[in-house]
């Protein structure tokens, strides 16, 4: 198994466990957000959509990382894609999470680590063979 593999595979694994999210009770969701000392959760039918879509597509993308780490040559077209858009996804959200007010160990662990994942899975892309 290549480095960009394991890397896909493992981001592919921890992403899928986001479809649970999806199924979380709303008061487990707000007292979590509470300890984190985001405040009180605010309950609406639009704020549940939205948490659990996006979880949703959590688990998707983490589907489609272990798809494409099953064969990351055939797919480097996808792989490469895939590291573009998380480099891009990763600004979004950094640029997102200072402009909501998030608390910076939140801002440090969401946006950066996914502009880093993109730029490695991009790296590992270009260097292996095939």
């Amino acid at each position: 198994m290549t480095a960009l593999q394991l890397l896909l595979r493992l981001a592919g694994v921890i992403t899928t466990f986001a479809f649970l999210a999806m199924f979380l009770p709303t008061d487990w969701m707000a007292s979590t957000h509470e300890r984190l000392g985001l405040g009180e959760f605010p309950r609406s039918p639009l704020v549940d959509y939205l948490t659990r879509s996006v979880a949703a597509l959590y688990g998707f993308h983490g589907a489609l990382l272990l798809l494409i780490s099953r064969d990351p040559v055939k797919y480097r077209t996808i792989v490469q894609f895939v590291a573009v858009m998380n480099v891009a996804f990763g600004v979004m959200m950094l640029l997102i999470d200072l402009r909501a007010g998030m608390p910076w160990w939140w801002t440090a662990g969401e946006g950066p680590p996914i502009i880093v994942f993109g730029v490695v899975i991009g790296y590992l892309n270009r260097s292996v063979k095939g």
